[in-house]
């Protein structure tokens, strides 16, 4: 548990669960901040043209009303919007990024609420100057309004992983056609999938000595033996276990979709309630 309080780039839940969850970077935080400033910099001045354009003369009622303006387009707006969508603004949108509780949970109203008031200081008043000085000091790029709230703002945006799967190569196309490989062991299809992933990257010298280490662990289980490259040889092997090992999950989820309506009848005779 100790280890879990000390890790503050995590979220840890009330139940002392460790989320693997990825804060937002200081330089997105701000590029979203920036984009949202400016929809809600548009907002006022669309309202203030309006307010002015209907009200040329009353100079009191202008007043207030380019205050009430302001309070709308930089309290009300954010916080309506980030409340409605769970954490999001046009800005977070177009970073990826959504604001959550410290433990990992839903923002409310609240929170959204002491973010866009403290939002008025920090960005408005200093231009995001204050912002930014606390985003750089903290380790998870949280704002003044982040502390007061008890909120982070969290990076959904992830890259896709990269496949390293590989197809059978074309010199043992025919071989493969008549091949019979085993099912191998667990550990050493882990070590075949990652040397296959990180072959590209290996000086050529360790590349053909682990190719042929491995390819001399997988031999007995293959049949017949041809004679080709370790590497070519390892390729072909895990193409095809993973393309057996697929058609073989295809068709156990047939049979249980063929099951599924006898699994989920009523006994015959047996009122439909």
């Amino acid at each position: 548990m100790a280890d879990l309080a000390l890790d503050d780039l995590g979220i840890v839940t009330g139940e002392a669960v460790a989320l693997e969850v990825r804060p937002t970077s200081w330089p997105l935080r701000a590029l979203g901040a920036l984009i949202d400033f400016l929809c809600e910099l548009g907002l006022f001045l669309a309202l203030m043209f309006g307010v002015l354009t209907l009200l040329p003369g009353d100079a009191a009622l202008s007043r207030a009303l380019l205050i009430i303006d302001l309070v709308l387009s930089f309290v009300l707006a954010p916080m309506i919007l980030e409340t409605a969508t769970r954490g999001r603004s046009v800005g977070k949108f177009a970073i990826g990024a959504r604001i959550v509780r410290d433990d990992g949970g839903g923002i409310a109203m609240r929170h959204a609420f002491i973010r866009a008031l403290s939002g008025i200081v920090e960005i408005v008043f200093t231009l995001g100057g204050l912002a930014a000085v606390v985003g750089l000091l903290n380790r998870r790029s949280k704002r003044v309004g982040d502390l007061i709230a008890g909120t982070v703002s969290q990076h959904e945006r992830v890259p896709r992983p990269p496949s390293n799967a590989v197809g059978v190569p074309e010199a043992l196309s025919e071989w493969a056609k008549i091949a019979d490989v085993a099912r191998l062991p667990d550990p050493l299809a882990r070590r075949i999938a990652a040397f296959l992933a990180q072959a590209p990257r290996m000086a050529p010298a360790s590349r053909q000595r682990l190719a042929s280490s491995l390819a001399a662990e997988a031999a007995p289980f293959i049949a017949p033996v041809v004679e080709t490259s370790p590497e070519l040889l390892l390729a072909a092997v895990a193409a095809i276990r993973r393309e057996r090992e697929y058609t073989a999950l295809m068709l156990e989820r047939a049979r249980f979709e063929d099951l599924a309506a006898t699994l989920t009848a009523t006994p015959h005779g047996f009122p439909d309630r």
